[in-house]
Order: C-alpha cells, then structure tokens, then sequence
C-alpha cells in the first residue's frame, strides 16, 4: 500500500491487517498531508499529532500480537463539537475553552474499534450555518475550489475526507450538517436515524434535532463508519433497534418506488431550486428509473413544519451558549439566536416537541405510496468564501434558506437521510442529491445508494490537488 490517498476506510483497515503498511507509517503520511493542506483547506481546528503517533504504535503492538478490529490503526477526524479526551471542544467558538476529560460515545466507540483518532475538524459557530468560517479558526475552503465553500457546519471534515487527508470522518447534522457539505464536496454523508449514533455526554443534542453522521467517499465506507461508532449510553434520551449498515451496502435494494421531490418546504423567505442543480437531481431520477426503479413526482405534505423547527434550534443555541467561557466573543448573529431560544425555550419549545407525533403522520404519509424520496440536497452550487459573512442574522437566515431549504425538515422527524453525489456543474463544483426514508430506514436508503454508486462511480472523481481555478455556477 502507498501514501495514495484514494485508500479508503476499509481498504486501509485491510492494508493494515495484512501487513501492508504500519499504523505508525500510515499515521505519518496522514499528518503530513494534514500539515501540506492545511494552509489552503483550512481543515482542522486540532491535530493531535503526538497523541495520534502514540496511538498509532499502541495499535501496531496490537497488530503484531495477532489483534484484529475493524478499524485498527486506522486515521480518522471528528469533528470540534464531539468530546475527546485532552482536547478542548470549542464547538466553532473564540475562547479558551478547557480540555475534555473524557471521550464522548461516540468516540469511545470509535476507540473500541481501533481508530486513531487524527485531529479535530472545522466547524462554524455551535453548528449554525451552511458554511465554516469564523474568526476563531478562519475559513474552511473546498477541494474542488479553494474560493468556495465546502458547507456547514461539518465542512472540515467534508474537506478533509474529500481532499484525501483521512479516508473517513465524523460529523454532526442538526439542518443538514452533515448532508450539505457532502453534497457540495462530492461525498457519501448519512444523517442517521435519531438515537443511532449517541450524542453523550448529551441524552439528546439540540432538543433532538441535531445526530452524529459518517463522512466518506463510498457508500461502503460511510456505512462502515456508522456501524462503528453507533450505539447508545445508558442514558441517551432515543435508542433506536440496531441496524447492520455495512451488510446492507453489499444488498440489492429490490425495486423500489421513488418519489421525485422537488418541492420546498413553507419558510416565507424567497428561494428557487437553482437550474443547474435541478438538472442533476433529475438526471439522477432518471439513472434510478433506468436501474429499474419506478419514479414519479411526489411532495411531501410539510406544511408549516418550521414552527417545529426554530425552538429547538434556538434553544439548543442559547443551551450552548452557557457553556462558552466568553459569550462576548461571540458572532453577534449567535448572541441574537441565543436571545431567541431563551424567549422560546418554554411553551413554544415543549408545543413544538409535541407537534412531532402529527408532523410525523403527516409527512410520512408519503411513505404509503412510496418507497424513498429524492430531493435536492441543496438548492444551489457551492457559495463562495466570504458570501454570508458580514450579513445581519436575519439576512443570513434569509441566504441560508435560500441556498439549504431542503435538508432541515427530516431533523424535525429524525428520519434517515443519505446524500449521494448528482455530479458538478459549472467549472466543476459539486451538487448533491438526498435519498430521504421513514423511521429506522438506514439499511434501504444505503442499498439504493450502494446501488447507484456502483452505476455511477462518482467515487473514482478526485479534486485536483490545486483546484483553484475560477469557478462560477
């Protein structure tokens, strides 16, 4: 095995179970590129490049003892609002933040599976926005153009699993987090059912709408990661019946009725499906009807499902808050969301949590007649850098919907949700499309997605190395 960095996941816990290379070696040439990339990507927020080495030769004796786990020795990121031991978790925020003292969950699962744990990952301010930056730690850029975005608000580990820095990455999704900057990174994201991956030492992240999902070039690997790190803590709040992710990307889906959704959900704020993007969901529906799917146009009935949505984002915003060492730091939009929450967080929060129940009956309906739905992971192509950063909060809403309106609502549900790449448009900037299911749906959404992976190969694109060209939508 090379330096390549087109080794993935399990490619690379194969290479070091056999004997192919050391976790030490393999360690050194991740944190080398880390180290090359990081002055253009912008990737990390901490790289823990003592720790990692440390853990490295740990998993080596372990090797050379005959001791085999799915991940041993094998790099990977996650990202800065998930606890590891040592580590600060600043969560996007300026401050000094103290170091953790334990792994969260969902950590220690990836330990318990041998992971080296590589660094911590980039992202905006408690998670709030469709792109990462901020004055704590800079901008975060895409491989595919280093002059836009990868997405929010787990775009570091988005840009450091598509520019081949590790072969896989964990994220958070509380609007889409996790979907958006796959999709704008031309990765394999799932947002898991809610409960799947525990978010301890919280029973539950941003009153339930935020969950833990893998970032990866193939659906094998996504779902690999998944099964590694899911599970629950005693007392996380939602522990849904276990699932077999990495069986079922080796399963045919069986045919399949796919609903076409190109409809947005109610927000008040103006927003149109941009063309470019149109066109590659639809040519995607296409491909499914072509591997014998049968597909046909179908919204779910949403209603005025944001009313469910805003208290528990702001909410769980002003929950975090509370805990930042220095509020006055900072952005003033995350002090005006915080305000927010705190004027919703009683009856408007519990009135909402009790809307679920009905939201769910409604929405799922859908679900009666099909099978999955595929809609936009996004409204538009990538931003450029810097697009979003100087608007007042209510003009970034404004802009955030209009680029995102489409992730949010399966958070309200805590329904699965797998973002597959739909191809590049203009000079070449990624798009994505979401595979969307009911409750526990995880092993048909990755079969389906396994499925059009192996039609389309959309893992066999790279970026180039010095993607910089311009680029325009």
């Amino acid at each position: 095995m090379t330096a390549d960095r087109s080794a993935g996941l399990a490619e690379t816990a194969r290479a070091l179970a056999e004997g192919e290379v050391s976790a030490r070696e393999l360690a050194e040439r991740t944190l080398a590129r880390i180290e090359t990339a990081q002055p253009r990507l912008n990737a990390f927020r901490l790289v823990r490049a003592e720790a990692a080495t440390a853990e490295a030769d740990a998993a080596d004796r372990e090797l050379a003892a005959g001791k085999r786990l799915p991940l041993l020795g094998v790099p990977v990121a996650v990202k800065d609002d998930t606890d590891v031991a040592g580590e600060p978790t600043a969560f996007g925020c300026p401050g000094d933040f103290p170091a953790k003292t334990e792994d969260a969950e969902a950590v220690r699962r990836l330990r318990a599976a041998g992971a080296v744990i590589v660094g911590k990952t980039n992202t905006c301010e408690l998670g709030q926005w469709p792109f990462t930056e901020g004055p704590a730690f800079g901008d975060t850029r895409n491989p595919w153009h280093t002059g836009h975005t990868p997405g929010g608000s787990s775009g570091g580990s988005a840009a450091a699993v598509a520019a081949g820095l590790v072969p896989a990455a964990l994220g958070s999704d509380g609007a889409g987090s996790v979907r958006i900057p796959a999709a704008w990174t031309h990765l394999v994201g799932i947002k898991p059912q809610r409960g799947r991956i525990s978010t301890w030492p919280w029973p539950e992240a941003f009153n339930g709408i935020t969950v833990n999902g893998p970032l990866a070039r193939t659906v094998a690997d996504a779902a690999l990661l998944l099964d590694m790190t899911s599970g629950n803590h005693a007392d996380d709040l939602h522990q849904p019946p276990a699932i077999r992710a990495a069986e079922a990307a080796t399963r045919e889906p069986g045919r399949l009725r796919i609903a076409l959704s190109l409809g947005m959900p109610f927000t008040a704020t103006p927003k149109r499906l941009h063309p470019l993007v149109r066109g590659k969901v639809v040519a995607l529906a296409e491909r499914l009807a072509a591997l014998g799917h049968d597909v046909s146009e179908a919204d779910p009935r949403y209603g005025q499902i944001g009313l469910a949505f805003v208290p528990r984002a702001t909410a769980g915003v002003a929950d975090w808050v509370r805990r930042v060492p220095d509020p006055s730091l900072l952005d003033p939009r995350t002090r005006e969301a915080a305000r927010l929450g705190r004027l919703l967080g009683g009856a408007p929060l519990r009135l909402s949590r009790r809307a679920e129940a009905t939201l769910h009956r409604r929405v799922g309906a859908v679900f009666d007649t099909y099978d999955v739905v595929l809609a936009p992971t996004t409204a538009t192509p990538p931003p450029a850098v810097g697009t979003m950063a100087a608007l007042s909060g209510w003009r970034t809403d404004q802009a955030m919907i209009a680029a995102c309106p489409y992730a949010w609502p399966w958070n309200v549900l805590g329904w699965p949700g797998v973002n597959v790449p739909a191809g590049r448009v203009g000079s070449g900037l990624p798009v994505g499309a979401q595979l969307l299911g009911p409750a526990g749906s995880e092993p048909l959404l990755i079969s389906l997605a396994a499925q059009l992976e192996d039609d389309l190969r959309w893992h066999e694109d790279w970026p180039s190395p010095l993607a910089d060209a311009q680029a325009a939508p």
